[in-house]
């Protein structure tokens, strides 16, 4: 009995622990989720002493010690070389943006930022790489994101956009804005055509009795609706709309690489990188990888980020879980102990 009575009093004390402990979290993640979400801030990191320190790292490796001191002698005389050629003149700079856009664009945000952090230092001899990855979205999110690409060009400064994995619709909205494109020989590119879908339910509530009505002002303020009955003068007007927006797609397309059979491409289908380049899509079959160190050591080569600081009901509500279950699974490991 007295084995029992330590057991139960055992499992009680580890119960409230835990219970205290969750209580304790959400207190606290409910109060910090009051705050607004942290300021977001600028990190600028130089890939060209990241590539400096990997090709040292590789080279101490590898080399013995005779090759080693060689190696050492001519990295004196290359140093003593540069020093005088960049009080003569400075080295131009590549900046490197990434962008990994979703169904919204939302990471449009950051990119105007990064953007606009660059053409504040950069010159005419700079340039800027931008790695895009994107299956496209929405218009409007991706029409704005290609203008934010156009402000490069407007300043002067040549852009170029990277495409290792997929540019397609938005995306490739985007990337056509650049005045050199490569892609990897795998890169879905293309894609240039416009997809709207949407579920009807006017049926399943009938059948079920159930009445909806929607009221609106302006004979094709409402097209297609989700609850309602659809007609074909409403089908109509939403095809409409649709070829509208894709031919301005095309045009837009079109203005940026217009010696592109437009009308040949255009037709929502997309191809690999190797196909893209005989369409005109693309101009040159690389990685982004190839492509930076095409221009290292020649140029200075720096990442541009712009990052939202978390804040603390962010950090919790990504641990509090992992936490908790810790807490109980060691507390169950530990009543084990008993058996």
């Amino acid at each position: 009995m007295e084995f029992l009575y330590e057991y139960g009093l055992f499992v009680a004390k580890a119960v409230t622990l835990v219970v205290a402990f969750v209580v304790g979290v959400a207190t606290i993640v409910g109060a910090a989720s009051k705050q607004k979400q942290g300021k977001g801030h600028l990190e600028i990191t130089s890939i060209s002493d990241q590539l400096k320190d990997v090709t040292q790292y590789a080279k101490q490796v590898l080399l013995d010690k005779t090759a080693m001191k060689k190696l050492a002698k001519e990295q004196k005389k290359e140093a003593k070389a540069k020093n005088k050629q960049q009080d003569s003149e400075d080295k131009s700079r590549l900046f490197v943006i990434d962008f990994n856009g979703s169904m919204d664009a939302g990471e449009v945000d950051h990119l105007r930022e990064e953007i606009t952090a660059i053409l504040c230092v950069a010159e005419p001899k700079d340039e800027v790489l931008v790695r895009l990855e994107s299956g496209g979205g929405v218009v409007h999110g991706y029409g704005l994101a290609a203008s934010q690409l156009q402000r490069i060009k407007n300043k002067g400064i040549q852009l170029t956009i990277a495409v290792d994995k997929v540019a397609a619709s938005g995306g490739y909205m985007m990337a056509c804005v650049s005045d050199k494109l490569i892609a990897s020989q795998f890169a879905y590119i293309g894609s240039i055509g416009v997809l709207a879908q949407l579920p009807n339910f006017n049926k399943l509530l009938k059948k079920n009795d159930i009445e909806f009505e929607q009221h609106t002002a302006g004979e094709f303020k409402r097209t297609l609706t989700v609850f309602g009955e659809n007609n074909d003068e409403g089908r109509a007007k939403f095809k409409e709309e649709i070829e509208e927006i894709h031919v301005l797609f095309k045009d837009f397309v079109h203005s940026q690489r217009p010696n592109m059979d437009i009308d040949k491409v255009a037709t929502g289908e997309y191809w690999p990188g190797v196909k893209a380049k005989e369409l005109g899509l693309v101009d040159e079959i690389a990685t982004s990888d190839d492509y930076i160190l095409s221009h290292y050591p020649k140029r200075e080569i720096f990442s541009v980020k712009y990052a939202i600081k978390k804040n603390v009901a962010e950090k919790l509500g990504m641990s509090a879980a992992s936490v908790v279950e810790r807490v109980f699974m060691k507390g169950m490991n530990k009543a084990r102990h008993w058996f």
